[in-house]
């Protein structure tokens, strides 16, 4: 049974309560208890000591990225490029009353690789799923979970209070500092006021501050609030609103994943049509989709309930059901490489 903690919270001005986030030290939550518990569920909890043997926690502060990577230029938010270094003293001069920058766009196998060596072995809670699987449309074949590097400074905050797109679960892992998430559980969607024209983010952009004239029917919502700290992530379940706000300066990474149980939600957002009418390619899409899901889910129930055997090795290629099989996958292929 797994031991859960209460975390601290407080309550946000005008919102309905709060609720508390549990957290569980990851020796007490095997990941099939997660899969059980929480994702299966889609309810948010903090996991503790998820991956202690990262060389992250040791070596990642802003003053390391400055001096090992100062000069490469990143995309830092929407539209903003600039060079690391002056990233990293713009979040280093952070202050409450003056935020400085929240890098949000870096998405570390592609932009900056080299840190991938520091963020191993991998953190079982924060596995992509099917975004590992070849099945999956070219767009959304991820097998990184859309791995990404935030970092910011006293007071800096992700500029939109939202929900992950593709109707993604997220996990996001603290390495440096302190982070407060407050989130909103779907059922509140109509109490956060999302734009009409971008369904997933909010038109509220200050939870201290709230305008209950423009947003009246805010004080119905129930927050979740929980503050983390290094070694702790933070699972986001699929289509439950968050929004991040920095503590003390804070390096940390986010993954994506998708699962059995929000697969169908997935498909509705993938075959969303703007006009509200459905055309032939989107109509083929959905049917894709669909048979897909089905020969994934063939596949993941083979492995669950037989682990030993050569069906489950073989079927795991098309949707590994764990870490495990997709590191069994990977260092297949790395020997047929060398075979060859």
């Amino acid at each position: 049974m797994s031991q859960v903690q209460e975390a601290p919270l407080q309550t946000i001005a005008g919102s309905k309560g709060i609720v508390p986030v549990p957290k569980v030290n990851a020796r007490d939550l095997p990941y099939e208890a997660f899969l059980r518990d929480y994702v299966t569920t889609n309810r948010p909890v903090v996991i503790q000591n998820a991956a202690p043997e990262w060389g992250a926690l040791q070596k990642w502060t802003p003053e390391y990225f400055k001096d090992h990577f100062g000069s490469q230029t990143v995309e830092v938010t929407y539209g903003v490029k600039e060079q690391l270094g002056k990233v990293m003293d713009g979040v280093l001069a952070s202050t409450a009353e003056k935020p400085g920058p929240y890098l949000h766009k870096v998405i570390i196998h592609q932009h900056m690789p080299v840190l991938l060596a520091d963020l191993s072995p991998e953190n079982t809670y924060a596995f992509p799923m099917r975004y590992c699987s070849p099945l999956m449309p070219k767009r959304f074949h991820r097998p990184d979970g859309y791995l990404k590097l935030l970092i910011g400074g006293v007071g800096g905050k992700f500029p939109l209070m939202h929900y992950d797109s593709d109707n993604a679960h997220a996990i996001i892992t603290e390495i440096y500092g302190d982070k407060e998430f407050v989130l909103f559980a779907p059922e509140d969607t109509p109490y956060v006021y999302p734009h009409k024209n971008s369904p997933g983010t909010s038109q509220i952009d200050d939870l201290d501050h709230v305008d209950l004239t423009r947003f009246p029917d805010f004080p119905k919502a129930t927050q979740y609030r929980v503050i983390i700290g290094p070694g702790e992530c933070m699972f986001v379940p699929s289509r439950w609103w968050h929004s991040a706000r920095v503590v003390t300066t804070s390096v940390s990474v986010c993954t994506n994943m998708i699962h059995s149980t929000n697969w169908a939600g997935f498909v509705d957002i993938s075959c969303e049509s703007a006009n509200g009418r459905t055309s032939a390619a989107q109509f083929a899409k959905r049917a894709y989709l669909n048979m897909a899901g089905w020969l994934m889910g063939i596949a993941e129930s083979v492995q669950r309930k037989f682990p030993r055997s050569s069906l489950a090795r073989h079927l795991s290629y098309l949707s590994p059901a764990t870490p495990g099989a997709r590191r069994l996958n990977y260092l297949k292929s790395s020997l047929q490489i060398d075979a060859s």
